[in-house]
């Protein structure tokens, strides 16, 4: 055999029966005391269980669920997509199964096997396994900085092994239904499979995130080596505090400032002088609202979603906007997601997992008011999240919003800008009109005094988040009336770019 990775893991290890009985009871009660100790200290514990067929991949999944207090364990088992998987990103599926906090999520199947077989098949090129890879690890690393453990385990068989497994398994009329054709064809394309699971491990390796290769020959190694890696793997989290902090701040990625010397801004260069007449108004909203009414009708006919952000100053007028881009379109297409504290569940949780589980299906449009960019903006300034998390979310939601826009999803991003004076105009305004004066609280009077920060914090975004894909349009909203009309004209050219 070649791949010196996998030589290492054919060494022929067996475990007797009497070896296994007596080291059972230690390693059971070692990973249920690790177990409810990570429970207390607030980890997610991810657990991949991955390759050959015939491996006991299935057999191991049910051991640890045995070992494991169920109460908190979740066990996903990931086939073909369906129907509203496939109307999404690919990484939606797995995001609405991560683990909460303090639980443990066993993924048999991952996000690993649809681009290892589609490689093995020739479905698609190295170049594009390679681009998958980094997505995956990218995506790993990021639930890693957040505190997660990321346990990885794969199960490993040799040609001959393989075949005899198969063999028995076809043989005996009780166990016959669990070969699939799939499973004599990929014996055929078993060096194949090798070659590609080692690039699979090789490019996703990581120190916050590593690879274990386990011999699956003799039932009672596999399960003695696989438990005790897991137990090892908790045990180490305990020992460094639960949280896993430490990588992430040493990661702290730079962000370069995107000013001029002289101090300007993005926002210093927007022309907020600009109005419509009534007439224009009228007729501006006539002629976008009639166009955006057939594009998302098209585009609900050719499953294209649309997912509108909108951010913006208090009082900006993103509310009103919201309410003219809705009345062109049919209520059976569009949701609205209004962003506001996180939920105790969606604080035990990575801070993207609230929003894709938002994502529209398929021909529907999603809009939120205010987004992701809390992170950068209010997080930032509110120091809510602290500076490696702000700074290294301006990564995480361009790969987000790449992802989005590679399933043909329409992004569009509304920055509705006003001036301080205009602002403190409005503010006043709602004071005074009573049914106005629910819009007005001590907290926008406070976010007021921070501008300043809010300006720079702003200027960041946009120059760090405003791609080819997910293009920044800052809106001149002193005029509410041309702020409406840009937006549904925005709007209307995003849709027309994809149909």
């Amino acid at each position: 055999m070649d791949d010196t990775m996998f030589e290492v893991a054919e060494l022929g290890r067996k475990v007797s029966k009497e070896e296994f009985d007596e080291a059972l009871p230690a390693l059971r009660s070692g990973l249920l005391e690790a177990q409810f100790a990570l429970k207390t200290q607030k980890t997610a514990v991810i657990v991949i269980i991955s390759g050959a067929d015939c491996a006991g991949k299935g057999e191991f999944v049910h051991r640890l669920n045995e070992w494991l207090d169920p109460r908190g364990v979740d066990t996903h088992a990931f086939r073909q997509s369906s129907d509203e998987e496939r109307a999404r990103p690919k990484f939606w599926r797995f995001w609405r199964a991560l683990p909460a906090r303090g639980r443990i999520g066993i993924f048999f199947g991952s996000w690993y096997s649809e681009p290892l077989v589609q490689r093995v098949y020739r479905e698609i090129k190295p170049s594009q396994l390679d681009g998958e890879l980094d997505r995956i690890a990218f995506f790993e690393n990021m639930l890693a900085d957040d505190g997660a453990l990321i346990i990885k385990l794969w199960f490993h068989l040799s040609k001959k092994e393989q075949a005899r497994r198969l063999k028995h398994l076809q043989r005996d009329p009780h166990t016959r239904h669990r070969v699939r054709p799939a499973d004599r064809k990929n014996l055929k394309l078993y060096g194949r499979f090798i070659n590609t699971s080692e690039r699979v491990i090789r490019r996703t390796d990581s120190a916050q995130c590593p690879w274990h290769l386990i011999e699956a020959t003799d039932r009672r190694y596999r399960e003695l080596a696989a438990g005790r890696i897991i137990l090892e793997s908790l045990q180490a989290r305990l020992k460094d505090g639960g949280a896993g902090k430490g990588q992430a701040a040493a990661a702290e990625p730079t962000v370069q400032r995107a000013r001029s010397k002289s101090g300007e801004s993005i926002l210093d260069h927007v022309n907020l002088s600009q109005k419509l007449t009534g007439r224009q108004y009228r007729e501006g909203l006539e002629e976008y609202q009639g166009r955006l009414t057939r594009l998302t009708w098209e585009a609900n006919a050719r499953e294209i979603s649309t997912v509108a952000v909108f951010e913006g100053w208090d009082a900006a007028g993103k509310g009103s906007a919201i309410r003219r881009v809705t009345a062109a379109i049919d209520p059976r297409l569009y949701r609205i997601i209004p962003i506001a504290a996180p939920t105790d569940e969606e604080r035990a949780h990575h801070y993207f997992w609230r929003f894709w589980r938002h994502l529209p299906q398929a021909g529907h449009v999603a809009i939120f008011d205010r987004s992701w960019y809390g992170r950068v903006l209010v997080e930032r300034v509110e120091k809510f999240a602290a500076a490696n998390e702000w700074k290294r979310a301006y990564l995480e939601i361009n790969d987000f919003e790449e992802q989005l826009a590679a399933r043909d999803i329409a992004v569009a991003k509304f920055w509705v800008h006003i001036s301080k004076a205009e602002q403190l105009r409005r503010f006043k305004e709602r004071q005074d009109i009573e049914f106005k004066r629910y819009k007005i609280t001590d907290e926008d009077w406070r976010n007021r005094k921070k501008w300043d920060a809010y300006k720079e914090a702003i200027n960041d975004m946009v120059a760090h988040t405003s791609t080819e894909f997910a293009p920044w349009t800052v809106v001149p909203g002193n005029d509410k009336h041309f702020a409406r009309v840009h937006i549904l004209k925005t709007l209307c050219e995003a849709l027309e770019r994809l149909l």
